[in-house]
């Protein structure tokens, strides 16, 4: 596991990506949050590929929130093509989106989401959300080492 213990924050919209600066900020969530705007540029930072060639590859996230609905690669591809390669099969991915649609929801999870959490759309409600998703994610839960 890296002991940077960095967050992979795959979000388009711009907005949305510095709220959730902003609330791990006020909760005191420290870690390094690397921020990627779309599905095609997850890829290559989780792979080690194109724009992110020179970072190391044996190293991933902690944890990867994905948005679903992203340009160029969708969330669930993304997801799907992060659980076909043996190195990041047991990334911990958490869907995190603005989607209310059940298939979505099954869809995650059938690709092998870990959790799926739908974004408050109050402020307050968002900065819990955050909170609750650093303390689980970064502190709580137990994670095997890479291998």
């Amino acid at each position: 596991m890296s002991s940077t213990r960095t967050i992979l924050l795959v979000e388009d919209n711009p907005d949305d990506a510095e709220l959730t600066r902003r609330a791990f900020e006020k909760n005191k969530i420290a870690n390094q949050l690397v921020h990627v705007t779309d599905g095609e540029e997850a890829l290559e930072y989780l792979f080690a590929t194109g724009r992110y060639a020179s970072r190391s590859g044996d190293s991933n996230p902690t944890v990867v929130l994905l948005d679903l609905k992203l340009p160029k690669v969708s969330g669930l591809e993304v997801l799907q093509k992060l659980r076909a390669e043996a190195r990041t099969r047991r990334l911990p991915v958490v869907v995190l989106t603005s989607s209310n649609e059940e298939r979505d929801l099954v869809a995650s999870y059938e690709l092998g989401a870990n959790s799926f959490v739908r974004k408050p759309v109050d402020f307050s409600q968002f900065m819990d959300a955050a909170h609750q998703l650093g303390l689980y994610w970064l502190v709580l839960n137990a994670q095997p080492e890479e291998t």
